[in-house]
């Protein structure tokens, strides 16, 4: 697949009745889709197929057809923890909308979308004074998402919360338990190709006005600690469990590293806080990849601890140091 840069990115055109192995594509599914638009890092290339599933009837026959042609496949929710290769992605890329980005309360539960924001669910269900999800207002991503990555924040996991979730792949939709998901620090068990498509909160019942309290709280705490208004993918690495690090954050380290600000074309550690790499404009993924490589040479280096990415990638992307 060509790479086409930042420069002359072509429109997605139209896949209906376009032949792959014999199989004609879905009319939803569309060719050579810029994937950069859809990250808040804003860089990467195009996905050789793109479509958005608004219903599970429409996902399950993307998944059927992308069997049939041999081709891998790929989630963007919302973009928030991604960093996708500059040359782009082969295979068909999926976006859940409509129906599979809902939320709806079933009191004390909510059920929602693989594809509804997070900070959306942490509303809602203060709305309706549930709680057990608020920590989810300061995590920009997608149910589908925080269950891959099993999300916490601010003292809140979603492990907890979640009471089952519903996977589809090219053999249809099974429903899962969190102890069928392999959960640990920031990952589960879910496998490539495997697709939240819904999920079930359990919560419990509080006052609406306290919940609605606590989540402008850590809202107000976040964006004390944060970089606002960037164009960043969220925390570049994972706070190490090594003792080496003496407790400290990734971001702790590579700031007393010396790496708030350094850059490397248009990417660098926010002066901020250093564990943010923002795009200040015309960044590239081997710009953003090469950041992170010196950040985490400066921070070995120096404590003697290796950090390990907790960004999510797209596409071939290789870590230098790997």
């Amino acid at each position: 697949m060509p790479d086409h840069g930042r420069r002359g990115r072509p429109g997605a055109r139209s896949s209906a009745g376009v032949g792959v192995n014999g199989e004609a594509a879905p009319s939803s599914v569309t060719a050579n889709a810029d994937l950069a638009r859809l990250t808040t890092v804003r860089t990467g290339g195009i996905a050789e197929f793109f479509a958005r599933a608004g219903s599970e009837a429409e996902l399950l026959e993307l998944l059927t057809w992308a069997a049939a042609t041999a081709k891998p496949v790929s989630v963007v929710g919302s973009g928030s923890n991604l960093l996708i290769a500059d040359e782009g992605v082969r295979g068909l890329v999926v976006k859940l909308d409509r129906e599979l980005a809902a939320i709806a309360v079933e009191a004390p539960r909510i059920v929602c979308g693989g594809g509804a924001r997070l900070p959306a669910v942490a509303a809602r269900s203060a709305r309706e004074g549930l709680s057990g999800i608020e920590f989810g207002v300061n995590i920009p991503g997608t149910i589908g998402g925080a269950v891959r990555m099993n999300a916490n924040a601010y003292g809140g996991e979603l492990e907890r919360a979640l009471e089952w979730v519903e996977i589809a792949t090219a053999s249809g939709v099974e429903r899962r338990s969190p102890s069928e998901l392999g959960f640990a620090y920031r990952r589960s068990s879910l496998a490539e190709g495997e697709i939240v498509t819904r999920a079930g909160l359990l919560l419990k019942d509080g006052d609406a006005e306290t919940v609605r309290a606590q989540i402008a709280s850590m809202r107000a705490r976040r964006h004390e600690a944060q970089p606002q208004g960037i164009k960043t993918f969220g925390s570049t690495f994972k706070n190490p469990e090594d003792p080496r690090a003496e407790g400290r954050s990734a971001g702790l380290l590579l700031s007393e590293a010396g790496c708030n600000g350094l850059a490397v074309g248009g990417a660098r550690f926010a002066p901020k806080h250093a564990n943010f790499i923002e795009n200040t404009g015309t960044a590239t993924t081997a710009e953003v990849l090469a950041v992170m490589a010196e950040g985490r040479r400066r921070v070995l280096e120096r404590f003697g601890v290796e950090l390990e990415p907790e960004v999510q990638t797209l596409g071939v992307v290789r870590f230098p140091w790997l």
